[in-house]
């Protein structure tokens, strides 16, 4: 066989590699990287998902917690790894949050990422402590002007959408209240449960079954309108802080530079599964409302979020860290 031949194979052979290995992905189980401790609203959908994908596709799915420094920790891990398809990030807002709030962030929210889609969007729940003698968002506003930096609310950690939307709440309603962040949503509900903290903002899907079981006081929503699993319960722009809104997202990322032949697999199948009546149903019980956005919408939101709280960020006077 001539050099000239064995060079044309041997081309053939490396161009049709990564197609081949693209064609038959994924081969190996595939890990979606949830930046938070287990039980949060992040990693719940992020479990749904990969239960799905991993009947879809015939392969493991796995998610891995690495929760710490506000979420930077496994957000980090997944802009750093290979763009091979084999890791992917499910994270909340706190991907284009801590961008406001921190001076020296490790991941650029835009250059490092190729999204997927918006897996799901919901608000957040003001809860309070059962012995916090407020019952409703006025009165709970009311007991925070009387004592001035006495109450405390604690988040998931520095710059998550939890802490945000209390900061804009404070903010909007001339409010002091101090602030106790932790590593994770899990230790702060069970602060609040404890009385360690008086107050804070939960994504639903962690409220809810704490709300249900009498061990927290739901008192508003931080989204525009009601919700079905907590129809009674105001939106906070209706309770009495005109013109509030914040909501929770969570996102399906994979790092810069993905094949597209992957990340069109893997929105055709998160997708499906977000389209589904069975997720309608299951994330509505929860609070939230399951999105499949394309990945264009959801670079646009990300663009959009970085702008909005960075305007939050400066009106409520919070100095990057």
């Amino acid at each position: 066989m001539s050099r000239v031949i064995l060079s044309v194979l041997f081309f053939t052979c490396a161009q049709l590699g990564p197609a081949a290995a693209q064609n038959n992905y994924p081969s190996h189980p595939v890990r979606i990287v949830v930046p938070s401790p287990p039980a949060g609203g992040t990693d719940i959908i992020a479990r749904v998902l990969a239960q799905h994908f991993s009947k879809a596709f015939g392969q493991q799915f796995i998610v891995e917690n690495r929760p710490g420094a506000g979420n930077m920790i496994g957000i980090e891990s997944v802009a750093r790894s290979a763009p091979d398809g084999y890791t992917l990030l499910m994270v909340p807002s706190t991907l284009a949050l801590n961008s406001v709030l921190y001076q020296k962030v490790s991941y650029d929210p835009i250059r490092d990422f190729d999204p997927i889609t918006i897996a799901a969007t919901a608000p957040n729940v003001l809860v309070v402590n059962p012995s916090v003698p407020a019952k409703t968002l006025a009165e709970f506003v009311a007991l925070a002007k009387k004592k001035p930096g006495e109450l405390t609310y604690g988040t998931p950690g520095v710059g998550t959408s939890p802490h945000m939307s209390m900061e804009l709440l404070k903010s909007m309603a001339g409010l002091d209240i101090q602030h106790i962040p932790y590593r994770g949503t899990a230790p702060a509900v069970t602060d609040i449960i404890s009385g360690q903290i008086h107050a804070m903002f939960a994504n639903a899907l962690t409220a809810k079954p704490q709300v249900d079981a009498g061990k927290v006081r739901a008192l508003a929503v931080s989204g525009p309108k009601r919700i079905e699993a907590m129809p009674d319960l105001p939106p906070v722009a209706e309770a009495g802080v005109p013109g509030y809104e914040a909501m929770q997202w969570y996102g399906l990322l994979a790092p810069a530079g993905t094949p597209n032949a992957i990340m069109v697999r893997l929105y055709a199948e998160a997708a499906k599964a977000l389209h589904s009546a069975e997720m309608k149903e299951k994330l509505a019980a929860d609070g939230a409302q399951p999105v499949g956005s394309t990945s264009a919408e959801f670079a646009t939101l990300i663009k959009s979020e970085l702008e909005k709280w960075a305007n939050v960020a400066r009106a409520a006077k919070i100095q990057p860290q």
